[in-house]
């Protein structure tokens, strides 16, 4: 059973990853440290501890010829550095909720791609799970409490959509030669690189790193040094969660992964009210059910195919 539902499985796995990192990253970026600066250290981070790793057991996997490199570099500087570029613009211009929605349209995006540009055929089922899918986000993020429309923040949170489409066809394609750790350290690498660039390394706040931050919530009055929380991010909140989010992606499709990509508004919510009382109200409970129908109906659409 576990060998049938293995990539399922990494991928949800992921999605709790990432979804915990957003409480650990809350913390972080009310303590001081700017969201820019933080995806700088947690892509520069989670490069170093996979390009070590890969360097010591399988060198010669980082190797890339000339006509791979356009699509190695496209899934770095799109599919990770401009997701968390774009995702941080959009939030600072719209409502949370809103952007979230947006961003999770992508699977949508990622249809149609494959309907009209490589002619594929995409099952009815996806196009139900997809439908259902997103009329879950609208309940769960409750979108008609904080509609503040902001052309800038429409349009990144949009190319945001746009890049995280470009994520997983990028990663379906360069999965098929290229092992999940040869991926990251691509991914990850042209990120650190895009950011050094324009937040250049001998300007960050280095003294963030011994400043005492409260963990709030559940926790309040507890206190753990930057380097910590930021150690968490690296490894748990980018190098784990990437593994299994990219190894679930070389067993499924593009579309599929996706969409079980919605499971981590819904752990969100179940971290947030565990660690910070953030409560779900009705309205949202029946939101994360309804997702996981659109998940489901995804789901057996590739197992139909």
């Amino acid at each position: 059973m576990f060998t049938k539902y293995r990539s399922e499985f990494a991928l949800a796995l992921g999605a709790s990853f990432f979804a915990f990192n957003g409480v650990i990253s809350k913390l972080v970026l009310e303590g001081g440290l700017s969201a820019y600066r933080l995806t700088e250290i947690r892509a520069t981070g989670g490069f170093l501890a996979i390009i070590t790793y890969l360097l010591i057991r399988a060198p010669k996997s980082l190797l890339a010829k000339k006509k791979d490199l356009p699509a190695l570099i496209a899934f770095g500087l799109f599919g990770v550095a401009a997701v968390q570029i774009f995702y941080f613009i959009s939030i600072s211009k719209l409502h949370v909720s809103i952007a979230l929605i947006i961003e999770f349209t992508s699977p949508i995006w990622i249809s149609l791609w494959l309907k009209f540009v490589r002619k594929q055929r995409v099952s009815p089922l996806m196009w139900w799970g997809l439908s259902v899918g997103f009329v879950g986000l609208v309940f769960l993020a409750q979108v008609w409490r904080g509609l503040t429309l902001n052309v800038i923040g429409m349009i990144a949170a949009l190319i945001d959509a746009f890049a995280m489409t470009v994520y997983f066809l990028l990663g379906e394609k360069i999965g098929k030669s290229r092992s999940t750790e040869v991926m990251m350290a691509w991914g990850l690498g042209v990120t650190a690189l895009t950011f050094a660039v324009f937040q250049p390394w001998w300007s960050f706040p280095f003294s963030f790193l011994n400043k005492q931050l409260d963990l709030h919530g559940r926790f309040a009055g507890h206190h753990l040094p930057g380097w910590a929380l930021i150690l968490w991010v690296i490894l748990c909140g980018t190098v784990i969660p990437y593994f299994l989010t990219l190894t679930g992606l070389k067993g499924l499709n593009a579309s599929t992964s996706s969409v079980l990509g919605m499971l981590e508004p819904i752990f969100a919510g179940i971290f947030a009210w565990w660690w910070l009382a953030e409560s779900f109200s009705a309205v949202q409970l029946l939101g994360a059910a309804v997702i996981l129908v659109g998940i489901y109906l995804a789901d057996r659409s590739r197992a139909n195919a």
